[in-house]
């Protein structure tokens, strides 16, 4: 999925985070930011080296999947939009089975405008701030 005005009206909407803009002037969107928050909200299922050997994914039936390969995985294509898609759970149907949390139930941070040819559009700051820290761990 693209990241579109059009998706990420829907995902704003559907996340609850609205199409405010950001109170800091600009909300951090590097890679440093998005580790801060892997360590703190994905490091338990998929590793600190973001393999999927955390200790959270011991019991869950689904081995978490190695975060380090997408890029490999997609001709030599870092997916971001895809990724964010699948962490807000806008490109993902809901099941009982899926046992990763839906973060666009829960504040993803700030929203940015990203501009991507001549479109701007609203981001959740750590989502992109996430995005930008699993494309920089990608081998």
């Amino acid at each position: 999925m693209r990241w579109g005005p059009s998706s990420l009206c829907l995902f704003a909407a559907s996340a609850g985070c609205g199409l405010e803009t950001a109170s800091e002037a600009d909300p951090r969107t590097d890679a440093l930011q998005g580790r801060a928050f892997f360590e703190r909200d994905c490091a338990a299922c998929h590793g600190a080296d973001g393999k999927g050997g955390g200790t959270a994914s011991l019991g869950l039936g689904v081995a978490p999947p190695d975060l380090t390969r997408f890029t490999k995985l997609n001709d030599g294509v870092f997916p971001r939009d895809r990724i964010m898609s699948t962490i807000d759970g806008f490109n993902r149907q809901t099941h009982w089975e899926n046992p990763m949390p839906v973060f666009g139930d829960e504040s993803l941070g700030a929203v940015v405008q990203i501009e991507e040819n001549g479109i701007s559009t609203p981001v959740p700051a750590d989502l992109l701030a996430l995005a930008t820290y699993l494309e920089s761990i990608q081998e």
